[in-house]
């Protein structure tokens, strides 16, 4: 059992290197296949965290009445909080609303100078909500208008808003059914060349096969070269594949960070290095194996 095994795993190391232009040449495809599954799950992973750092600025204001007291407020910040589509709701008094728009103001002479003609605090209390989807904002804000509380609300400045937020839902929508597109035919074609570049070098032995069919080698015996044939390709295109990853997600990163500064190619790589490594691994001495099987199959056939 040994024996046959080590002359199995021998075999497979003597047909990769001594057909090397065809091996060399099923470790290029390999490495397209790996890197572009790669790139699908790293653009899926990058895609959520650019909707959902999109989504992290969006939310929508309810303004209470002047004699509303706080307690009555924190009574409805409470029933929020306990909608299924409400993320957070965050509490902002009159003071807070005055000195967030000082500080986000202080260099506009013109707009000061109004405030202190004004003479006292001119804003209302209110609850800033976010839900986990831009598509929730909508029943969130129905939700206040038909509520007991209607009577306490000055308004809710979900209207004036819904346009950004229609145009976010549909940016994260778009982004989504691209990804799910990209990961459905670009990896079919990634499977086709993959299957048919490991056929042609399975082609390129099938005298060898007819051979050893003649002389009585059973089908684990001819096939048990190939497979380990198959798997060294994916070794060897596995670890090509991850240097290539980590070179693109290191030069991009900068370029990345300046278009969208919330994200990162360079953690993305090291935060996912395991997944990655298992998805490359599999993809690559996974899909070798499997893909030599399928293609010796015909051969084997009496």
């Amino acid at each position: 059992m040994f024996i046959s095994l080590k002359r199995i795993v021998k075999g497979g190391w003597i047909a990769f290197s001594r057909n090397i232009g065809l091996s060399i040449a099923t470790i290029f495809v390999m490495v397209m296949v790996i890197f572009l599954i790669t790139f699908l799950f790293l653009f899926n992973t990058a895609s959520k965290i650019l909707t959902s750092s999109i989504q992290e600025k969006v939310d929508i204001s309810v303004y209470f009445k002047k004699e509303v007291l706080p307690e009555r407020i924190l009574e409805v910040k409470s029933d929020l909080a306990q909608i299924p589509d409400v993320k957070e709701v965050e509490y902002v008094s009159e003071g807070q609303a005055l000195e967030k728009f000082i500080e986000r103001h202080r260099d506009d002479p013109l707009l000061m100078e109004s405030l202190t003609e004004v003479g006292e605090n001119p804003f209302l209390t209110s609850l800033n909500i976010k839900a986990w989807q831009a598509s929730q904002y909508e029943q969130v804000s129905k939700f206040l208008e038909t509520s007991s509380y209607k009577n306490l609300i000055e308004k809710v400045d979900y209207y004036q808003r819904k346009p950004v937020i229609d145009k976010i839902f549909s940016i994260t929508s778009a982004v989504n059914k691209i990804a799910f597109f990209l990961i459905v035919v670009l990896g079919l074609i990634a499977v086709l060349v993959a299957l048919n570049t490991i056929r042609i070098a399975i082609y390129n032995s099938k005298e060898e096969i007819a051979t050893m069919r003649l002389v009585g080698a059973s089908n684990w015996f001819i096939r048990g070269p190939f497979l380990i044939q198959g798997a060294v390709a994916g070794i060897f295109a596995t670890l090509i594949a991850l240097l290539v990853t980590f070179g693109i997600c290191y030069g991009l990163n900068s370029k990345i960070g300046a278009i969208a500064p919330n994200l990162s190619s360079f953690a993305l790589f090291f935060n996912n290095f395991w997944i990655l490594l298992l998805i490359q691994f599999v993809s690559g001495v996974g899909l070798a194996i499997f893909f030599s099987m399928i293609a010796i199959k015909r051969y084997l056939e009496i």
